[in-house]
């Protein structure tokens, strides 16, 4: 009991996933300051910035709307990145060997903070959050069909491994399934959705702060705001956790193999960060088409791929 409580909370759970979330936000804001010919923020301003919120800040709730639903959002939306986030570390690092069919509960909890922004925002009783809001819904319509195309995708490619230390050991077999023509049409879907589910350009019409002053987060301050934070630092790293996992072979932690894991997972954020700081936003028409015609037929072509064992 003593040691499931670890895992859950310390490592790798909780705690682990938002320290690291809340350094891959410095690098990712960092890389971005680079871009941009400015020097970034200190290591730990992502601390300084949660717990200014937490600690500091008032929590202000709106006028209209519905206040328990708006105050209980974040909490919902901070239990499921934590809850998907250890599934995928534990198989991912041997410490247990996961259940059948978590492959399918990962990509429902990955969708919880995504719908609980929406709520929270829906909740707020503000127009410009419920402009947000419904781009959000939009949003989400679009790129979970392809999320989880590509995770069947996976499923397939793995002999029809439905949990993740089967999908890891297929890669061990078998190499990691980004080598392989249809790996390489997955990595790019997944890293499109990743996108997406993050609220990072070009997807990244919900906030539009330019637009609609933040959307979806428009209300929110004080304690709410810092559990939205702190769930976007989680889900920093819980994406390209899963990304690493599914797609690059997974995690090893043993002698050269623990840095060439650290690398991947730096790799993969570097990634992202640089689509974000090269491309402009686009409009939730231009990324509904995106997905549903492009990124879904990117899909479809690597599991045609896949049946002929390309």
């Amino acid at each position: 009991m003593y040691k499931d409580l670890l895992y859950y909370l310390i490592f790798p759970g909780f705690i682990f996933i938002s320290v690291a979330g809340a350094f891959l936000s410095w690098f990712d804001r960092k890389i971005t300051a680079w871009v941009q010919f400015r020097k970034g923020p200190p290591l730990l301003q992502p601390f300084y910035d949660f717990f200014k919120l937490l600690l500091v800040k008032e929590t202000i709730l709106p006028a209209s709307g519905s206040r328990l639903t708006f105050l209980m959002s974040p909490v919902f939306g901070l239990t499921g990145a934590c809850l998907s986030g250890i599934l995928i570390m534990l198989p991912a690092l041997g410490l247990k060997s996961g259940f059948s069919g978590d492959m399918i509960v990962i990509f429902y909890m990955l969708t919880i903070p995504s719908l609980t922004y929406m709520i929270g925002a829906l909740a707020a009783g503000n127009p410009l959050a419920a402009v947000g809001a419904s781009r959000e819904m939009k949003l989400i319509i679009s790129y979970e069909l392809t999320f989880l195309l590509v995770i069947a995708a996976v499923i397939l490619k793995a002999d029809l491994a439905v949990t993740v230390q089967d999908i890891i050991l297929a890669q061990g077999e078998k190499g990691p399934f980004v080598g392989s023509l249809s790996g390489i049409l997955l990595f790019i879907a997944f890293v499109f959705c990743m996108q997406a589910k993050l609220g990072l350009v070009p997807f990244d019409m919900a906030e539009a702060e330019t637009e609609i002053t933040h959307g979806s987060f428009i209300e929110y301050s004080g304690t709410a705001y810092a559990l939205i934070r702190l769930t976007k630092y989680m889900m920093l790293f819980i994406l390209p956790a899963f990304l690493c996992v599914t797609l690059l072979g997974g995690f090893r932690t043993d002698g050269i193999h623990l840095l060439w894991t650290v690398l991947k997972m730096i790799g993969v954020v570097l990634l992202i960060t640089l689509i974000r700081n090269t491309n402009p936003r686009v409009r939730i028409d231009q990324a509904m088409r995106f997905f549903f015609i492009w990124m879904n037929l990117l899909v479809i072509v690597a599991i045609v791929l896949i049946y002929f064992g390309l």
